[in-house]
């Protein structure tokens, strides 16, 4: 056999034994004669030890390994001399005096060094993705993954759920995002569509009586691409019939919690906060605010009405709103002219036309390029109101709402990164509820879907539909984490003129319906009972318990924020016979 234990399972009940190991030369030491070998496994290293006295011929093998070698030795354990342990391995206490070698593999020197902690770009690592793979951090992520769906899967078993696979070739349905296109061969002109969610079949699963089903399932959209989006993400999909929001909710928190103690070996309070989407916005200019510091909006309108500030004037006689937040200034965090600078840069960046600021010197004067715009007591007013202290900066955002709390929450982000405001290793939850079933599109010059057209209005607010659709609240609801979106869900129409009145709603005619989810429609006409679920992102949910900036961090085969695979070189080309097989004209 190639190995009887593997390099991280040795510890001092092994002293005196024979063993077979195999691996990769993690790193190799030559100290007077002895050469020193670390050798690396998916379970961890042990220190292996050639002794020129001890075994000659082995010896003289072991002076042609080099970084990534693949290697089987064989070898008795031994306690490591007084002195020389590595507490910071499991394997710290003993090492292996190797009595047998066998090169299995030869490598070429890295482009990178897998045991090296120096940065590496992220390109080179993603074109050499099998090597950053065995890098002991990524193992970590990936292995991390593998025990967080084990979890989900473990849990939702306890609660009776059903794993259930939906399609991955399926029909172009408006969800959101552009769909992914896959021409038929067998139907000229014809396309699938990869699933941008198994949404519609696990509504028609519910129909068909299921009652609770769940699925890690694969998920594509054809969109820009960030730090937390790919154009295939793997999301915790969930569905449940004759259930409420509570219901979704529990069963949400009750496997999260799960997952925090096995995984993190924390406790997490238990219900979490809610907030509804108009207080998220008003309060933290973001609908997915992140608790985990303070820094809140505040609408200061009235305060500084009448000023001869002429901008803000303007915002209010137009209808507009003046949003205020104080940044805490920590410690030698002084701002100067050339941050308010930046700051004023930055947000002009994402569509504010300014940002004024107040520096705090007492509490009825304060310094700022604008301060001789505003009165004496108006400046009082605003320091009162806003309980800001001497050193502390106001900041504030004008403008049509909510635009002008959305740019000021941006702010409130940017300010808590770059600054130490974000408290290490803490996790804060939250529900997002109460949003607009629809909004506006000055696009397309229609009512959209805030999150999609299946989603159920409040019972109360149906008649609205017809005669004013912005005032519609959906039955949705947003799981958010330290001011991540972690996941998304609702209660679903389950009867088909409800649904019919939304599509007529979001101008979506009777023809057009029928064509593109005449299936649910018919599906909703055979006794569908009330039913509800969510989406949760795997993806983001392990970064963010892995402490990663990205999710390209926990993925193993990522693509770039181009959409490309640098292992790969996907997208790529295809033959003209390809081509020709599928009916489609080469560009």
């Amino acid at each position: 056999m190639f190995r009887t234990h593997t390099a991280g399972s040795l510890t001092s009940a092994q002293i005196g034994k024979k063993v077979s190991l195999a691996g990769w030369v993690h790193t190799r030491r030559d100290h007077g004669g002895l050469i020193f070998i670390d050798l690396r496994d998916r379970w961890g290293i042990v220190q292996l030890v050639f002794n020129p006295k001890a075994n000659p011929a082995v010896h003289g093998q072991a002076e042609k390994l080099r970084s990534e070698f693949v290697v089987r030795v064989e070898g008795e354990v031994r306690r490591r001399p007084a002195g020389t342990e590595n507490p910071k391995i499991p394997t710290g206490e003993v090492e292996v005096l190797a009595e047998a070698l066998e090169i299995l593999n030869e490598s070429p020197t890295p482009p990178f060094e897998i045991s090296g902690s120096d940065v590496i770009s992220e390109d080179l690592r993603l074109k050499y993705r099998f090597l950053d793979l065995r890098r002991p951090d990524m193992q970590e992520s990936l292995r991390f993954r593998y025990e967080l769906t084990r979890i989900v899967r473990d849990h939702l078993h306890s609660l009776d759920f059903i794993e259930v696979e939906t399609p991955d070739l399926t029909k172009s349905t408006p969800e959101g995002a552009r769909d992914f296109l896959v021409p038929s061969r067998l139907t000229p002109g014809a396309f699938y569509a990869l699933p941008q969610s198994p949404q519609l079949f696990k509504q028609l699963l519910m129909v068909s009586g299921f009652d609770r089903y769940f699925q890690l399932a694969r998920c594509f959209r054809d969109e820009d691409l960030r730090a937390d989006r790919q154009p295939e993400h793997t999301q915790i999909d969930l569905e449940m019939s004759f259930v409420t929001e509570e219901d979704i909710m529990n069963v949400v928190e009750g496997m999260t919690a799960d997952i925090f103690e096995k995984l993190l070996q924390k406790k997490i309070e238990r219900p979490f906060r809610r907030i509804p989407y108009e207080k998220a916005l008003a309060r933290y200019g973001s609908d997915k605010p992140d608790l985990r510091y303070e820094m809140f909006l505040e609408d200061v309108t009235e305060l500084l009405k009448g000023s001869e500030f002429k901008i803000f004037n303007e915002v209010i006689e137009g209808g507009g709103k003046i949003k205020a937040l104080v940044f805490p200034t920590p410690a030698g965090s002084e701002l100067s002219r050339k941050d308010f600078d930046e700051l004023t840069t930055h947000l002009q960046a994402l569509g504010a036309k300014g940002l004024v600021w107040f520096k705090v010197k007492r509490e009825d004067e304060v310094e700022s390029p604008v301060a001789k715009f505003f009165q004496a007591g108006q400046i009082a007013a605003l320091v009162k109101k806003l309980a800001a202290r001497p050193g502390q900066v106001i900041f504030i955002v004008a403008g049509p709402d909510p635009g002008a709390s959305i740019l000021l929450g941006a702010l409130r982000t940017h300010l808590a990164e770059r600054y130490p405001l974000i408290p290490p290793g803490r996790f804060e939850w939250t529900w997002v509820t109460e949003f607009p079933l629809l909004e506006w599109s000055e696009e397309e010059k229609r009512f959209v879907a805030l999150h999609h057209p299946f989603t159920s209005p409040r019972e109360a607010d149906e008649p609205l539909l017809g005669e004013a659709p912005e005032k519609v609240k959906a039955r949705a609801y947003d799981l958010v984490l330290n001011g991540t979106e972690i996941g998304g869900g609702s209660i679903r129409i389950h009867k088909r003129a409800v649904q019919e009145k939304l599509f007529r709603a979001l101008k979506i005619s009777a023809q057009e319906a029928e064509e593109k989810f005449g299936f649910l429609l018919k599906a909703l006409s055979f006794g569908a009972p009330p039913h509800g679920g969510i989406a949760l992102g795997v993806d983001r949910l392990v970064a963010i318990l892995r402490g990663k900036d990205s999710i390209r961090e926990v993925i193993a085969f990522p693509k770039t924020q181009k959409g490309t695979c640098l292992l790969t070189d996907a997208p790529s080309g295809v033959s003209p016979r390809q081509l020709k097989e599928l009916h489609i004209k080469p560009a």
